[in-house]
């Protein structure tokens, strides 16, 4: 086995602009520092989305059908919350399928809604937008294909605004960077506007460890797809069976870590970024983080963020939190 130290001492090669795809500079960035690492949004282009739809289909994936119970429960108290001819926006979106119960029992409060979603994905926002006008006709559908760093989108919008943040997306984010989004927030907002936020709560580890384990696989090739989306779009040479699927339970972090770890000593040649990168046998590349939240966290990372919590709701077990925020 070649030594680690030896493996990544490699110089970080230079991207000519305008030279190589948009996720050129975060895959040369992650995997040539130490210990590699790569953003969770490179997870979500169309086959990562697709897959993430059946991930939250699975038996021992709990998040989404947890939070899903708690927004049909409370949907009417939780849109009885909001003003008159509310206008919703969603980040992170994907096909939205949750966000239509809510869509649903405000339509029964308002004559139609318009409705911004964004995410990454441009066939998860076309396929959202074309489900939500077919079963709600009174719900006009904007996509807004992008990420988290350009917000200007929500001042379209006349107040009262709602903004959405479910599926505990949230917890892909450092906390400092889920302070630095829900300021950001805040900041396209007025007094009187609010947000929906999701987040999955601290649990039996057994429970969190089996819904990104699953025993179909699914999330290993969500995880893998990663790889596979590299080799796509900046000509590299990844095997994807080289590489194993790690998730584990961190309790010191309070967060879910997934992981993708080298099998065998190997090279792998990235052709867009001009250089061979270098792994060596267990070395890993750390891909998307979960944190874990309490009912304390929650209320203090709201109101860090610029928010003043009005309400929370949770489910029987207490698994998951979805909680109403206002601009004050």
């Amino acid at each position: 086995m070649i030594a680690p130290e030896r493996l990544n001492r490699i110089s970080t090669p230079t991207l000519m602009p305008g030279s190589a795809p948009v996720i050129a500079g975060d895959v040369l960035l992650g995997l040539t520092r130490m210990p590699k690492s790569l953003p969770p949004k490179l997870l979500y282009d169309a086959q990562g989305s697709a897959l993430f739809e059946k991930i939250t289909c699975l038996p021992e994936y709990y998040p989404t059908r947890t939070e899903a119970a708690i927004l049909m429960t409370h949907a009417d108290e939780i849109c009885g919350r909001l003003g008159q001819d509310v206008s919703v926006s969603e980040l992170g979106a994907g096909t939205a399928t949750k966000t239509r119960i809510l869509l649903r029992s405000l339509l029964r409060r308002q004559c139609s809604v318009n409705y911004f979603p964004l995410d990454v994905s441009d066939a998860a926002l076309q396929l959202a937008k074309d489900e939500v006008e077919r079963e709600m006709g009174a719900v006009n559908v904007h996509p807004q294909i992008g990420d988290f760093e350009d917000l200007g989108f929500l001042k379209q919008q006349p107040s009262p605004r709602l903004v959405l943040y479910i599926g505990s997306s949230i917890g892909n984010l450092e906390h400092g960077e889920a302070i630095a989004l829900l300021r950001n927030v805040a900041q396209h907002l007025s007094s009187g506007d609010q947000l929906l936020l999701g987040v999955d709560l601290v649990k039996d580890a057994n429970v969190m460890h089996a819904a990104y384990n699953d025993s179909a696989g699914i999330t290993a090739s969500f995880n893998k797809n990663l790889l596979v989306r590299i080799n796509r779009e900046l000509g590299g040479q990844f095997e994807p069976d080289s590489f194993s699927h790690v998730s584990f339970w961190n309790r010191k972090a309070s967060r879910i870590e997934l992981h993708l770890e080298s099998t065998r000593p190997q090279s792998v040649r990235v052709d867009a970024l001009d250089t061979t990168l270098q792994f060596y046998q267990g070395e890993r590349i750390h891909t998307e983080n979960s944190y874990k939240y309490t009912i304390e966290r929650l209320k203090d990372l709201l109101q860090c963020g610029g928010f003043e919590v009005e309400h929370t709701w949770t489910d029987p077990h207490c698994w998951f939190a979805v909680s109403l925020g206002v601009i004050i």
